[in-house]
């Protein structure tokens, strides 16, 4: 069976973490063509190619198919589905907004943040925040998937794959770039992060949020967030770690002020070692965190940042 891979390009970049990490995911299912399509998107056509298992990757360079627009890259995919039998992407922000048009228009079901492969019709994926993992079989002739990066390794180098350059299709011009807002930051990005430090609603306050930004700083890690500090105004919608936000998986998540609601449990609960800060001893983050401290945290942060 032959499998297109929808590599996640931005700004002429491959995000190489989650792509290669659903390419695994991918390799179960057949011979793996990758997609990269961009306003330029050469140079991540040229990274995917030297993964591990990519048969082929395709670059598709065109002004319609630039500033993450999902239209013209949803469009340029069903003109190529008829050669595939699965359709995969990581499950990121962009791919929840591109996949579901591609099944749309394809009247196809959308098997969403798949876990496992279990074969080429039937796949594992999590429900009711994580609580339950439900088997999913389809029968459609071409099934289109997002693939849970957080389950599967990342495939390590190989190839390279021969590149092959191909035309955008019609834009249907149903949207326009008006412009980007992207807030500068040094910090690791979120997703991919090897360390998180994330804070929620016992926080109290956007300036106290700072507290939690200093010890991501010391530590080298991403800032992430509760969705209740979020609609709190303290942190921007981008941190927001859980069922509604981005799901994370790193070596090391530490939770500052967060009660441990079940839709933010869903976001992170994967991580190697979860450490939790809250003076709340109740608190439902205590039944996963692999260390817990009871206490205040605007007296222990500062002395554990002073101390690292």
């Amino acid at each position: 069976m032959a499998v297109l891979l929808i590599g996640e390009v931005s700004n002429g970049e491959l995000n190489l973490d989650a792509t290669a990490k659903a390419l695994t995911a991918a390799r179960q299912l057949g011979d793996v063509t990758v997609l990269c399509a961009g306003a330029q998107a050469a140079a991540a056509g040229e990274a995917a190619s030297k993964l591990e298992g990519v048969a082929k990757v395709l670059v598709a360079e065109d002004p319609s198919l630039g500033h993450r627009l999902a239209e013209p890259t949803a469009a340029l995919v069903v003109s190529m589905a008829g050669d595939y039998s699965h359709i995969v992407a990581p499950s990121t922000t962009d791919a929840k907004n591109v996949m579901p048009r591609i099944a749309a228009l394809l009247d196809v079901m959308i098997l969403s943040d798949v876990s496992a492969v279990i074969d080429a019709d039937t796949f594992e994926r999590s429900i009711y925040a994580g609580n339950a993992v439900q088997t999913v079989k389809s029968s459609d002739p071409v099934k289109v998937m997002t693939v849970r990066t957080t389950t599967f390794d990342a495939a390590g180098d190989g190839g390279p794959a021969p590149v092959e350059t191909i035309a955008a299709a019609e834009n249907p011009d149903l949207s326009e770039w008006i412009e980007d807002k992207v807030a500068a930051s040094d910090r690791p990005e979120l997703t991919s992060a090897a360390r998180v430090v994330s804070g929620g609603r016992g926080i109290g306050s956007e300036e106290n949020f700072r507290i939690v930004e200093q010890l991501a700083d010391k530590l080298g890690a991403a800032v992430g967030a509760s969705r209740a500090a979020v609609d709190s105004g303290y942190a921007p919608n981008d941190w927001q770690v859980g069922q509604t936000g981005k799901v994370v998986a790193p070596e090391l998540y530490v939770a500052l002020g967060i009660s441990g609601a079940i839709q933010h449990l869903a976001g992170m609960k994967d991580s190697k070692i979860i450490v939790a800060i809250n003076k709340d001893e109740e608190a439902p983050i205590f039944q996963v965190a692999d260390y817990s401290l009871a206490g205040d945290l605007f007296e222990i942060v500062p002395e554990l940042i002073e101390k690292l």
